[in-house]
């Protein structure tokens, strides 16, 4: 009997955990599509206050030594990227954008986007190349600006952490966190943990 009165308890404890639990799943659903709703029907904003990326020239300029051909592709690739405008709009939804800027806009506000990404994946490939044709020093320059821009590609920040260790600077890795902390990325922990462990 004891059993039997314990089994329907439990059973009417899971049935009231799952209801509270699709409750707050609808209530999510709503809440995501009231935002929606409001974002459809932003106006349109000005875009001039967002925090457009500049390629330094030290970057777009550099001559490694031993250039390669591929270092000069990837320095060409930089240089007709350079053209575009670039934002790092990484950790906002398209909801978030048309909500600031407006529905007209976010079209535009995706292809900035996209060229972020393309500029970050081409930074930790120059870097990537210039570390194997032994130009360190311009390395570190790349993936330091990568880090400046907020990049969440991973290869960056554990490569940059590597040559700082191995120039015997170890104490920059401490900022090199500090900077992953700083991320809107869902990478972030994992940067951070494993920076902070010392390897990838």
């Amino acid at each position: 009997m004891n059993f039997i009165i314990i089994s329907i308890i439990f059973a009417g404890i899971i049935a009231l955990k799952l209801k509270h639990e699709d409750n707050q799943e609808s209530q999510a659903e709503r809440d995501f599509w009231e935002r929606e709703a409001k974002a459809n029907y932003t106006r349109k904003k000005s875009l001039d206050s967002l925090d457009y990326i500049i390629i330094p020239d030290e970057i777009l300029f550099m001559s490694p030594e031993n250039m390669t051909d591929a270092l000069r592709s990837d320095l060409d690739d930089l240089k007709s990227l350079s053209a575009y405008k670039i934002v790092n709009l990484t950790g906002l939804s398209n909801t978030d954008l048309k909500l600031q800027y407006g529905t007209a806009n976010i079209t535009i506000l995706s292809e900035y986007d996209f060229h972020y990404t393309n500029l970050v994946t081409l930074l930790q490939r120059l870097a990537e190349k210039l570390c194997e044709s032994g130009n360190d020093t311009l390395a570190i320059r790349t993936l330091e600006f990568a880090v400046a821009t907020g990049t969440d590609v991973s290869k960056s920040y554990y490569l940059l952490a590597e040559l700082y260790t191995k120039y015997n600077t170890p104490e920059k890795i401490d900022g090199l966190i500090r900077d992953a902390q700083n991320l809107h990325s869902l990478s972030k922990d994992t940067i951070v943990q494993n920076l902070q462990a010392g390897g990838q």
